[in-house]
């Protein structure tokens, strides 16, 4: 028999770490290769962990809820010795692959400068810790010091500190921390009375954290609203709403009516399907949407491909199908990946006025308002509309206030043309 060791995997692009949601077995139970050994929730998506090996589980290496880097071990298998052999790419694709990513966890002496670069991981620890790192032995290639080796300094209890408030050096602190990493890893400490509760922040909750902090120190948001007449839309979507649902077996939202609009529009202003890039804007060709989906803890924003393409009809059939992968905790990597503009509901829960921050890289978001019920003069008479706000941030390096005018002004126009006569859902 021969012990084998099943390594947190990396469940999507960027994804450093993973957090144990279930264990889905328990010691002494004996597992197939592929089959599911726990649900693991990143910042990026709900995934089940398959078995790499068959036999019988050994030790669960972590608690339910308790976070991991990518490589770390989550349970050893113990397996026969035939069937533990395995070929020289698959060793290398969890142990030397791992081994490498755990040595790239910090970093070489530059040459050129003389400074030695440490990763955030390594950083964050040292200064939780008050490590003087220029005191500590590292295990890694070329002597580099790893998260491993600072885990075990505070297990020792033995950890080498300087007298200075911080704990890295200032030339390595000028080097390797931005002013957003030192305002992110500032450890916050805030009282506490009989009652409070503490809520441990989880992955999903720290990327959407990291995200938006990036998004607002990064990007110039601006801006702008426009006042549209949705009555023709609604009067349409709900002659059709009972039908539809009896013959497709979802719901015709006027969200779907919202997302068309605004995907054909993006055809007209492909300015604003674009993307800052340093010295360079990325003009999109493909008009892929995010919407955003919410559930009890965290936001996800999975993407509609080619939403120009697609009817009022399969928009609404998709924002279905991926509300309902979110919901049950199925949403993959790739059903969020390739956005290039956001449609916001934030009318589902009665907004009538916000201001989104941006999806990034997007260059823009777009919140789509609660309908409501308004007088307006038309005519020189008072009428009741269905009316709604559209509010558009906007990254203003990127985009300028003229065509950001012209593209809402488009898909009001659109919008209030919406009629049983020259609008076909399928």
């Amino acid at each position: 028999m021969a012990t084998e060791l099943m390594k947190m995997p990396q469940l999507g692009e960027s994804v450093t770490e993973g957090t144990i949601s279930k264990w889905l077995v328990k010691p002494g139970d004996r597992v197939t290769k592929y089959d599911p050994l726990a649900e693991v929730m990143t910042d990026k998506v709900n995934a089940e962990v398959p078995s790499s090996f068959t036999g019988i589980i050994k030790e669960l290496k972590a608690d339910e809820n308790q976070t991991l880097a990518v490589g770390e071990v989550i349970c050893s298998i113990e397996v026969e010795t035939a069937k533990a052999e395995k070929t020289e790419g698959q060793a290398e694709s969890y142990s030397e692959k791992n081994d490498s990513n755990e040595t790239r966890d910090i970093h070489t002496s530059s040459e050129a400068s003389g400074k030695t670069r440490f990763s955030p991981a390594v950083l964050k620890l040292s200064q939780e810790h008050g490590i003087d790192l220029s005191q500590v032995k590292g295990t890694g290639s070329e002597g580099r010091i790893t998260r491993k080796d600072l885990l075990k300094l505070i297990e020792s209890g033995t950890l080498p500190k300087e007298d200075a408030p911080s704990a890295i050096p200032e030339s390595v602190r000028e080097e390797t921390i931005s002013p957003v990493t030192q305002r992110a890893s500032t450890e916050i400490i805030i009282p506490t009375a009989t009652g409070d509760k503490e809520i441990p922040v989880t992955g999903v909750r720290k990327a959407i954290a990291s995200n938006m902090l990036k998004s607002k120190h990064e990007i110039p948001h601006a801006w702008t609203m426009v006042e549209v007449d949705a009555s023709n839309m609604v009067k349409l979507r709900d002659s059709l709403k009972t039908d539809f649902k009896q013959k497709e077996g979802y719901n015709l939202t006027y969200f779907a009516f919202f997302v068309k609009a605004v995907a054909q529009a993006l055809t007209e202003f492909p300015e604003i399907n674009s993307m800052w890039a340093g010295d360079k804007i990325i003009q999109k060709k493909e008009i892929n949407i995010s919407i955003a989906v919410a559930t009890e803890d965290a936001l996800f924003v999975p993407v509609i491909k080619n939403a120009d393409e697609k009817s009022i009809k399969g928009i609404a059939r998709e924002i279905k199908e991926l509300a309902s992968k979110v919901k049950a905790g199925k949403l993959k990597s790739e059903d969020m990946q390739g956005g290039t503009f956001t449609v916001n509901n934030t009318g589902s829960f009665g907004s009538v006025q916000s201001m989104g921050i941006i999806n990034y890289p997007q260059a823009a978001i777009l919140q789509v308002e609660t309908i409501v019920k308004r007088p307006v003069i038309i005519n020189d008479m008072i009428a009741v509309r269905d009316m709604v706000n559209l509010c558009l941030s906007l990254d203003h390096r990127v985009l300028d206030g003229l065509v950001c005018g012209r593209f809402l002004a488009r898909v009001k126009e659109i919008i209030e043309k919406i009629t049983e006569d020259n609008t076909s859902i399928y």
